[in-house]
């Protein structure tokens, strides 16, 4: 489906050089002379590299036709990670190279959802907040900070975020998968 590049979004789909990318993060500007910009950074669906390419805001963009299923996460079997349809029981296996960066939000069971493309999973949808234990936490010491004061803890998947300093482990915390960022307890 044809648009114009000024209504790009981030988790969107596109062709780009006759290959399948997904928008990974669509910034607007518009000059003082001239038409506005976007600058897009786009995820290659086959290799999972990454590229910067910069659209006029009236250049035509192709829009992928893309069909997002629920499923539930399974286990991670080398290149592959495993997905399941709760209602069908259908498998699916999507590749690890697809979402690297989001690896350390995986937990059993965790309800997603699978995008295809001509019946081929090319991604994943993550939902906006995952729940996770603390791991590891050190003690803190409270000081004389000038602002909220944070420290480093390690969750059960072996991510890393910064936390304020009453958070002990085995606590069950909120994570924004978007910006990888401490929300809330839960």
């Amino acid at each position: 489906m044809a648009m114009k590049a000024g209504n790009l979004q981030k988790g969107m789909f596109i062709l780009f050089k006759n290959e399948p990318f997904e928008v990974t993060k669509a910034e607007f500007y518009a000059p003082g002379k001239g038409s506005a910009i976007c600058r897009a950074k786009l995820k290659s669906l086959k290799t999972g590299n990454t590229q910067e390419f910069t659209y006029k805001s009236n250049d035509p963009v192709e829009e992928l036709d893309v069909m997002a299923r629920e499923m539930q996460y399974l286990y991670t079997d080398g290149p592959s990670i495993i997905f399941m349809d709760p209602r069908t029981y259908d498998q699916v296996s999507v590749p690890v190279k697809l979402l690297e960066d989001k690896m350390g939000y995986l937990i059993p069971e965790l309800t997603m959802y699978v995008v295809f493309l001509d019946d081929k999973a090319i991604g994943v949808r993550f939902p906006q907040k995952v729940k996770l234990k603390v791991a590891n936490a050190e003690d803190s010491v409270a000081g004389n900070t000038v602002s909220a004061a944070k420290k480093p803890v390690t969750l059960e998947t072996g991510v890393e975020v910064y936390v304020p300093l009453f958070v002990k482990k085995g606590d069950t915390l909120i994570i924004d998968t978007t910006t990888g960022e401490y929300v809330s307890r839960g």
